[in-house]
């Protein structure tokens, strides 16, 4: 059977944001406060301004660690395992209520599409006290994907 060679693809933003918008399933990393990495997995999605949009809870770990220490990594992941992916570096800001409740409706615009009942959507993140994550990319790597080196395919 033929091997799959791995591939690094350098993209400029607007193909990495358009890479990004198909994809939901991401990886955060954020810094503890003794700087060792911290990871959550996350669904995530792209604003209108091109960020990395991420839903959360004021007093999660990722939460806190990105208000401390803004700068962040996101890896960005297909939903088949073995799918093409990407780490995007950026610096993060975090919003809270009553303030972010337009961006979680775009949040939830950018991952799912028009909701049924906008006041609905708003109350609820109202009612479980929610954040967004806004990530502005600064740096990022090729879109890659797994395989084997070219000398061994």
């Amino acid at each position: 059977m033929a091997r799959t060679v791995a591939t690094n693809t350098r993209v400029a933003l607007p193909e990495l944001l358009a890479f990004a918008r198909t994809r939901h399933r991401m990886l955060l990393i954020t810094r503890r406060p003794d700087g060792s990495a911290q990871a959550s997995p996350v669904t995530g999605g792209v604003d209108a301004a091109g960020r990395l949009v991420i839903s959360t809870y004021p007093e999660r770990a990722k939460t806190r660690n990105a208000r401390r220490e803004p700068e962040v990594a996101v890896v960005v992941l297909s939903d088949e395992w073995n799918g093409p992916w990407v780490q995007v570096d950026g610096r993060a800001e975090v919003l809270d209520l009553p303030g972010a409740v337009d961006a979680l409706v775009d949040y939830y615009r950018a991952i799912a599409g028009e909701h049924p009942d906008w006041d609905e959507y708003r109350q609820a993140m109202v009612d479980q006290g929610k954040s967004l994550l806004r990530i502005t990319p600064t740096r990022w790597g090729p879109i890659a994907t797994g395989g084997f080196p070219a000398r061994l395919a």
